[in-house]
């Protein structure tokens, strides 16, 4: 499922979301400069992230739960209560982080969200909860000039003592997954701890906080992320671009080698090093880090989008169409890719293909007001084309 690279300053952030565990150490004390900032505007923390609200208890009680949990069984009953259209209508949205109460609340969650939700109630009912990283490649988008990576997270829901009196059962856990992948059963998995999901939560949150340009409250976010998971890469990473972004240059660099240390190849802690380093006048060191860069990773995020654009502005159809396109076989899943395709293919005249990539850019939308300027078009599409239905 679903959890920030190059910017407009080459910035990179890794967004948690919907990793691997590393070994608990206390972060080093010079990691952190609390006096460079203002307190945070609200409470940090993730002491009621798993938490129940009152409304969430009387919904268990409620006499449609308890039933569907008697006719499906408790793990088959809970996703079916909480994932039903015709009961909840939970919705998919990806732009905030929320606790499980937050989420119940609103109707709506990214994926790190669902799956804190669905922990929660399931812990609630007494299930054992197994979170898991799967081996995915990390998707990309893009906002205020940073480029967002999210992980693939999903929930396994293990069965109670009280159910599994009757000896074995091959259905001992039950995977919960909200962003649908048809051949996700090729990927590879990795347990995660409580603890883990703890600090992708407070990663989340100093991202979103930063991409809304509250660089104080970012900060005090990351650094709840780096003390509850000192080992992680991305939480490390996400306190670095804070830093750099206030123009700490100096404990930028500091925190960015930390994380190097950690994972030596990581990729969003190499993008925004290079720059940084450049800025503080090593522009060898810049250079050579950029080539070792293109090493692992010759074709950055974005890259063959941003030559469609170009293409598409000048009027150069067929090019943009070619662009759009190798972005899409990289990242099938990515709205924004598809979108942009369809258009290239409406200025072509192709109007099935750009009927079918627009559907898909609905469909793939993790944004509520990304969804209606896609269904706009699309709509727009289908009625000077006179076509009605679906093209796929």
């Amino acid at each position: 499922m679903k959890t920030l690279v190059t910017g407009l300053l080459s910035l990179s952030l890794i967004l948690g979301g919907c990793a691997s565990t590393a070994p608990s150490s206390n972060p080093p004390a010079a990691l952190f400069a609390d006096d460079r900032f203002a307190p945070p505007s609200e409470p940090v923390g993730a002491g009621e992230l798993f938490a129940l609200s009152a409304e969430m208890r009387d919904y268990l009680k409620s006499p449609a739960f308890t039933n569907l949990l008697r006719t499906k069984g408790t793990r088959h009953g809970l996703v079916e209560a909480l994932y039903r259209k015709t009961d909840l209508k939970l919705e998919y949205e990806s732009r905030i982080t929320r606790t499980a109460s937050q989420t119940y609340a609103a109707r709506m969650g990214n994926c790190l969200s669902l799956v804190i939700m669905t922990a929660a109630f399931a812990k609630e009912l007494g299930m054992p909860v197994y979170f898991q990283s799967v081996d995915v490649e990390n998707s990309w988008s893009r906002t205020e000039g940073l480029y967002l990576s999210s992980a693939h997270i999903n929930v396994g829901l293990g069965q109670r003592l009280a159910d599994n009196l009757g000896g074995y059962s091959p259905d001992r856990m039950l995977v919960v997954d909200f962003i649908p992948r048809e051949d996700a059963a090729k990927f590879r998995s990795r347990e995660l701890d409580e603890q883990d999901v703890v600090a992708l939560y407070l990663n989340n949150r100093a991202a979103e906080s930063l991409v809304q340009g509250h660089l104080d409250d970012a900060y005090w976010w990351a650094r709840a992320a780096v003390e509850a998971r000192p080992g992680k890469a991305n939480a490390l990473n996400t306190l670095a671009v804070i830093y750099q972004r206030r123009g700490e240059l100096a404990l930028a660099e500091r925190v960015f080698q930390v994380a190097l240390t950690r994972e030596p190849e990581n990729l969003a802690v190499l993008r925004n090093l290079e720059p940084l380093l450049a800025a503080l006048g090593r522009p060898q060191e810049a250079q050579a880090l950029a080539k070792r860069i293109a090493s692992i990773e010759p074709t950055p995020p974005y890259f063959h989008f941003d030559q469609g654009m170009v293409a598409l502005k000048a009027g150069n159809f067929d090019a943009a169409v070619a662009h759009f396109e190798r972005e899409v076989k990289r990242a099938p899943y990515n709205d924004e890719f598809r979108f942009w395709l369809g258009i290239a293919h409406l200025k072509l005249g192709h109007l099935g293909d750009a009927r079918e990539h627009i559907a898909l850019a609905v469909d793939h939308s993790t944004r509520g007001d990304m969804r209606e300027v896609y269904s706009a078009k699309l709509a727009h599409l289908r009625k000077v084309t006179g076509t009605g239905t679906r093209i796929r």
